[in-house]
């Protein structure tokens, strides 16, 4: 069974990150990692006591995050070095108990990343705003203009080859994480594929959803990172 690591990027997420670790299937993954990005509350004592490994990030972004993740998995030794890298949210917004469906078509040789579409799931109304849905869809059709790609959602849930998650030279630091791996897998010429997904309503209140600020600012810097790379 090849090793499974999971990195969960948080931040204010006491209440939720103790289902989320919870859900995810017993004895699928080596560790959980779990990277406070300068939380507020105790989501990092919430997590510790779940069971995961906890970093600390104290620039924010969910780049940032994610990047600290990879670093503390770069640093591990050889042997201890996960095959697979799985990325989730930590509010409880999706399913972890679905993560054997998203790692079957790496574990089957069909793909190198896989990303969980909650626009071909089944997603609880009021889970994503209306301008998360068309960001999702422009920025999507975007790639497939742009880089002959075909996705249907930028959905954190995701899993991907760590060797290949390592050469794709991940950079952003905030709201193009997402988006920058999807478009790089495609120029890389990686295998790429989409399993739906469900998708809720998170626990708590969303820091970039929830504000108009933070709307605008992640489209953007999504439109941006389509445009950066072409």
């Amino acid at each position: 069974m090849p090793r499974i690591h999971v990195i969960i990027p948080a931040y204010n997420e006491e209440h939720s990150i103790q289902k989320v670790i919870r859900d995810i299937p017993s004895g699928l993954v080596a560790e959980v990692v779990v990277v406070d990005n300068n939380s507020k509350d105790n989501t990092a004592g919430a997590a510790r006591t779940a069971g995961a490994t906890v970093l600390f990030q104290p620039l924010l972004g969910y780049g940032n995050a994610c990047l600290k993740g990879l670093e503390y998995l770069q640093q591990k030794p050889a042997t201890e070095k996960p095959d697979i890298v799985v990325f989730l949210d930590g509010d409880y917004s999706d399913y972890p108990e679905k993560m054997p469906e998203l790692l079957q078509p790496i574990l089957e040789n069909r793909a190198d990343l896989v990303i969980g579409s909650r626009a071909l799931g089944n997603r609880e109304a009021g889970s994503m705003t209306v301008p998360q849905v068309f960001g999702n869809w422009l920025a999507t059709k975007l790639l497939k203009l742009f880089y002959q790609v075909h996705f249907t959602d930028l959905g954190p849930f995701r899993a991907i080859r760590y060797e290949n998650l390592v050469n794709l030279n991940m950079q952003d630091q905030t709201y193009g994480w997402t988006v920058e791996m999807q478009l790089k897998a495609a120029k890389q010429k990686l295998r790429c594929t989409e399993v739906a997904v469900p998708y809720r309503k998170r626990i708590g209140y969303s820091k970039i959803s929830g504000t108009v600020k933070g709307t605008v600012l992640a489209g953007y810097k999504i439109l941006y990172t389509i445009f950066r790379y072409r």
